[in-house]
């Protein structure tokens, strides 16, 4: 393993460009905590302590964890790179359903360049809506703003630094992308995911014993701590095997002769990914959840009174009732809250594969470059095939995201364990930084196989 890094660090561009990547993630990490100018920190640390109670901080959570950020997004960098992922989502969507952006799709280098433009002033558009909304809430809500500074002007400073800073945080990705290795706005997330680590540890070691079962002042003993060290090192094991998985479909080139030679006949694979959705359904349905739990916790507030009113009668009263349970079920991630969640996780695969794989375009791609699935015509039937081997595969990726979504909230209710450190057991988080790190390892192995050295993964 010294070897290995040596050999990193030997290679010159390599070098240079695990050094700007390193760079520019530390710039990226110390505007996080660069605060906005007319925030009481003091009071923002109060509200922080008690925002998981709350409807708004559950949500602000969510949100925060998909884009590497914090619950109090009350920074420089507090709205994180999530607008551009957004912005980046809604256009793919539109790709598939608008006839212009299709063929803008199809047009090549010109094309996307024309696209990422769009997708940049949409960005801007949604940081100014959302920063909006937060400096709203924290002015009337929260009230972490002094009373002399809750004006419109104090207000679009804050609008602006937060739009200013998530557009230079989009500028820091292109500049990884250019200059440094690896995709740069993943790696924002990566990063802003795996910063949150240190404090989950420093909460489990703090809270621990070295007895084999808790005590007064110490909730994890020694056995629950290993169990969460098996557990984290067999979720990331089957991440990594899923991620990785692929059903090789065999596909036979024509045989072409010219004069005296025969060219062509050689036998491939056409690879198809097991989690071709990626980490995107887990997203999606992670945020619709969101709004049940907002639609029964508003309804059980306005019908609690119902409850308690000798006058309310039974229909009320049962009425009321559903609501605290139903809102009950979706705050602490119940048996019917994880129920909608595979629901949802199933659905959205099957939808995102549905936009991102496209059977026709690849069977006629395969007819075009003169190859063919033996024992199948190319054409529709090629495109039946295919499409009938993705259904069944996408199946078990659905099975494997809904597996790894529900983990950490098992864990957290069968072992008493903290939501914060059994989020790193599996969900979101966690696909995101195993799928960025094989990313970055492979680019890295690209860079030393060229210049012949072995790779990490110890092929040369």
């Amino acid at each position: 393993m010294e070897k290995l890094f040596t050999i990193l660090f030997k290679v010159p561009d390599l070098q240079k460009k695990i050094l700007m990547t390193a760079l520019f993630l530390a710039v990226y990490r110390i505007g996080f905590y660069i605060p906005l100018p007319i925030v009481d920190q003091s009071k923002l640390q109060v509200w922080k302590a008690n925002a998981g109670s709350s409807t708004a901080g559950r949500v602000f959570g969510t949100v925060a964890m998909f884009g590497g950020t914090s619950v109090g997004m009350s920074t420089v960098f507090g709205l994180g790179i999530m607008p551009y992922i957004s912005a980046s989502i809604i256009f793919q969507l539109m790709a598939s359903v608008v006839p212009s952006l299709e063929a803008m799709m199809k047009e090549g280098e010109s094309g996307r360049k024309k696209i990422n433009e769009y997708t940049r002033y949409a960005t801007v558009l949604l940081c100014l809506i959302q920063s909006s909304l937060w400096v709203r809430y924290m002015m009337t809500t929260m009230e972490v703003v002094p009373a002399d500074y809750r004006d419109f002007w104090h207000g679009f400073i804050c609008v602006t630094t937060m739009t200013a800073g998530t557009i230079f945080l989009m500028w820091i990705g292109e500049q990884i992308d250019e200059f440094g290795i690896g995709n740069g706005i993943s790696l924002l997330i990566m990063a802003g995911i795996l910063a949150r680590m240190p404090y989950a540890l420093f909460q489990l070691f703090s809270n621990a014993t070295t007895k084999l079962t808790p005590e007064p002042g110490h909730q994890y003993s020694v056995t629950t701590i290993v169990i969460l060290l098996v557990l984290f090192i067999a979720v990331v094991v089957g991440v990594i095997a899923i991620t990785e998985s692929q059903r090789r479909i065999p596909t036979q080139s024509a045989k072409h002769v010219r004069g005296r030679r025969v060219f062509g006949g050689a036998r491939q694979y056409l690879p198809l990914k097991v989690n071709q959705a990626g980490v995107m359904p887990i997203i999606f349905a992670s945020s619709l959840l969101m709004f049940p739990y907002f639609i029964f916790n508003t309804l059980q507030q306005a019908t609690g009174s119902w409850m308690t009113d000798p006058d309310a009668g039974s229909i009320k009263y049962g009425v009321s009732l559903f609501f605290r349970e139903a809102t009950d079920a979706f705050r602490s991630h119940g048996y019917i809250y994880t129920l909608f969640y595979i629901i949802l996780i199933y659905f959205f695969c099957y939808f995102w594969t549905a936009i991102t794989f496209n059977p026709k375009d690849m069977s006629e791609n395969l007819k075009d470059y003169g190859s063919f699935i033996p024992g199948y015509r190319p054409g529709r039937r090629t495109a039946d095939y295919l499409e009938k081997v993705m259904l069944r595969i996408t199946y078990v990726g659905a099975a494997f995201l809904s597996l790894v979504a529900v983990i950490p909230s098992l864990v957290s209710a069968s072992l008493g364990v903290d939501y914060t450190i059994s989020s790193f057991l599996g969900g979101t988080g966690l696909l995101i930084v195993i799928s960025v790190s094989l990313d970055l390892v492979q680019k890295i192995d690209s860079h030393l196989i060229m210049r012949n050295y072995s790779g990490l993964m110890g092929k040369r």
